[in-house]
């Protein structure tokens, strides 16, 4: 499960780790976070850390070594040094002419592995193409969504009379499994922008409430979690009950169909803002408070769907995420309050000093 999720691992990392700087000058400085610029990794340098892009190219040369995990997002990647570690890319090109020791995981762009590339893990592909040449080795299992399915020829069977009708009831859903990947992504694309819009017009009215959640989350993530799920058993419980007195339907299809999903989109846009103002400080840029919140939240939103895209543990990551943002709002009523064992989370300027004139 661990080697899966590396671009959720990395965006959790600027979430609830302490800020630090970008060395990209360094090869030897450590983790490596870049925005909207390419990067180098030059023959002979080893990179002691973890490698995150969004929005540039990443290129490996030969003799250049990564001991942690690569991720790019919006840009192509090249490896022709060795990466221990795992490999993910986002909406780009991957090129593999090396060893990588680890996973890779390609979503919504193509891999190619050429006749020296040696992979020691499993590969992954979500509404993408994986190209292995000749004399290229992966020892683990290779996953995709989507895989072609190859017509089968029926000769020698003069008996069956629709023979001709196999090759079109196969093909038809390999072109549905394609269609409907490439609508998930555009889905998530698509939720992604209009959270991270919906984000910035509350940051210019709700920004302290905003932050008073993310505070919540971040100070007591335990008791964060454990109201989060005592509010997905609660609501459903409540508006059953509510159902059932007739009465009372209006106000359990408010609970259900506004509240709920208000409180989801409330706690995702303060994980969001925090993520914006970490992110922007692991770069050492100062971003306004609104683009920063949007682009946050559009971060988070994007990467925890297309970590839900995986089969079988995708739906875990984000129900998680779902419980903080639900147990972030329900600690603190829409961060209306302080949560529980808080006295402040607000960030208050400090009092002014008043001054008290001399006695005469």
């Amino acid at each position: 499960m661990k080697n899966k999720l590396t671009t959720l691992i990395l965006l959790l990392a600027l979430l609830f780790v302490p800020t630090a700087s970008a060395h990209a000058q360094s090869p030897n400085g450590g983790d490596v976070f870049l925005l909207g610029q390419n990067y180098t990794l030059a023959s002979g340098e080893t990179l002691d850390g973890s490698l995150a892009v969004v929005g540039g190219n990443v290129m490996i040369e030969e003799g250049a070594t990564v001991n942690g995990d690569v991720v790019v997002v919006g840009g192509n990647l090249k490896i022709n040094g060795d990466v221990n570690g795992d490999a993910a890319i986002i909406g780009g090109n991957l090129t593999i002419s090396a060893e990588v020791d680890g996973d890779i995981v390609i979503v919504g762009g193509q891999a190619v592995l050429t006749e020296t590339a040696v992979v020691d893990g499993n590969v992954s592909t979500i509404g993408g193409q994986l190209e292995k040449e000749p004399g290229a080795e992966i020892t683990g299992t290779i996953t995709n969504n989507a895989p072609p399915v190859d017509v089968p020829d029926v000769p020698g069977v003069p008996t069956v009379p629709d023979a001709p009708n196999p090759p079109e009831v196969s093909v038809k859903p390999v072109f549905d499994g394609a269609f409907s990947t490439l609508w998930a992504i555009f889905k998530v694309f698509g939720t992604a922008l209009a959270v991270a819009g919906i984000g910035m017009l509350l940051t210019l009215f709700l920004q302290p409430q905003l932050e008073r959640v993310a505070d919540a989350v971040i100070r007591q993530p335990v008791l964060a979690g454990s109201f989060g799920m005592l509010a997905l058993i609660v609501v459903p419980v409540a508006t059953l009950v509510m159902v059932v007195t007739i009465l009372l339907i209006p106000v359990a299809a408010i609970l259900f169909f506004v509240v709920l999903p208000a409180a989801w989109l409330f706690g995702m846009v303060a994980l969001g803002q925090e993520v914006g103002e970490r992110f922007t400080k692991a770069i050492n840029q100062i971003w306004s408070p609104v683009l920063s919140t949007g682009f946050g939240t559009f971060l988070l939103v994007l990467v925890v769907g297309f970590i839900g895209l995986i089969p079988c543990i995708g739906w875990l990551i984000s129900f998680f995420v779902t419980l903080f943002a639900l147990g972030g709002v329900t600690m603190t009523w829409f961060g209306t309050r302080n949560p529980p064992g808080r006295i402040s989370t607000l960030r208050e300027p400090s009092a002014v000093p008043v001054e008290i004139p001399p006695t005469s």
